[in-house]
């Protein structure tokens, strides 16, 4: 699919990519004539890329104690200005104005707006900080964008290379010093058909960084797959990250084939992604390890004296 920008948005696209309801939206506008929106040929109303960024930034300036009444005095560029003092002045941590930014980046299809405004975040905080804080709830929302059709394939594929490229330079980086202080070994793979790689790619950074070998295996392995590993790499622990697959009704034979599969010999599957919400972990074999974040996954890594069993 080519990445044609997106130009033409309706009050509910505008709903998602602000977080202000559609009914205030059009309060706005009558009380204000804070947007002003153009119509189709068939009497349809539709919103501008331009007026998408006037009411992120408008936004922003009500997140930061501005009234709306005063706001809606000023031009567009009056406030774009503001905006971009408040930014200065209290340096970029502002994750709202961050993720705006990216998200504007990702309707746009403009990765040098996205590596501004990466790069002005990478001044204030460390990588880690910045894919928790911002990065992730960026891939959240840009979750219900896709499931809600205000964005499409080619917007969440940019975005999502984009924060690719990133990981994986964070990876080389400290792969060309790392120590492995611990004997354990991780193996890191998607499920069949699974192609959903950002949260595995982190991961591995995160395992890394905490001085354990990794072998990433990457999207769409079979479990038998993984037998080889289990036989010649005896110390090994798997991870997987299930977003969209297995499909909710096929999760509890997944987990029973690689119990049967891996479990007698004490492997153990660390799970994370949506999918972990429909694990029944009372009914799951022991070698099943269900992790609600990947923050509870670092913190059991981190242990000093990991238990496997």
């Amino acid at each position: 699919m080519s990445n044609v920008v997106k130009t033409k948005f309706s009050i509910k696209d505008l709903e998602g990519l602000s977080g202000i309801k559609a009914h205030t939206i059009r309060i706005w506008e009558k009380r204000y004539t804070l947007l002003e929106p153009q119509r189709t040929d068939t009497n349809i109303r539709y919103y501008t890329l331009s007026d998408l960024q006037k009411l992120l930034n408008v936004v922003f300036l009500l997140e930061n104690g501005s009234k709306i009444s005063k706001v809606a005095k000023h031009s567009s560029q009056e406030i774009a200005e503001k905006v971009a003092t408040i930014v200065a002045e209290k340096s970029f941590g502002h994750q709202n104005h961050a993720i705006n930014s990216m998200k504007i980046a990702m309707m746009n299809f403009d990765q040098n707006l996205f590596y501004k405004t990466y790069n002005a975040l990478l001044e204030q905080k460390t990588f880690d900080e910045i894919f928790y804080e911002t990065l992730i709830p960026l891939l959240e929302e840009i979750g219900l964008l896709w499931q809600t059709d205000t964005i499409n394939p080619s917007h969440e594929h940019f975005i999502f290379n984009l924060i690719k490229q990133k990981i994986l330079l964070n990876i080389e980086h400290i792969q060309s010093s790392a120590q492995h202080t611990n004997n354990r070994t991780f193996a890191l793979f998607l499920p069949e058909n699974e192609f959903h790689e950002l949260g595995l790619l982190f991961l591995n950074y995160e395992i890394v960084k905490n001085g354990y070998k990794v072998i990433y295996l990457g999207q769409s392995i079979q479990l038998e797959s993984l037998q080889y590993l289990s036989v010649n790499h005896p110390n090994i622990s798997f991870v997987t990250y299930m977003t969209v697959l297995p499909e909710v009704d096929d999760l509890p034979d997944y987990l029973k084939e690689f119990d049967e599969r891996f479990g007698q010999d004490d492997f153990l599957l660390y799970i994370l992604g949506n999918r972990v919400q429909q694990i029944d972990e009372a009914m799951s074999p022991d070698s099943i390890r269900p992790m609600m974040s990947i923050r509870e996954f670092v913190n059991v890594i981190k242990k000093p004296t990991l238990n496997y069993a």
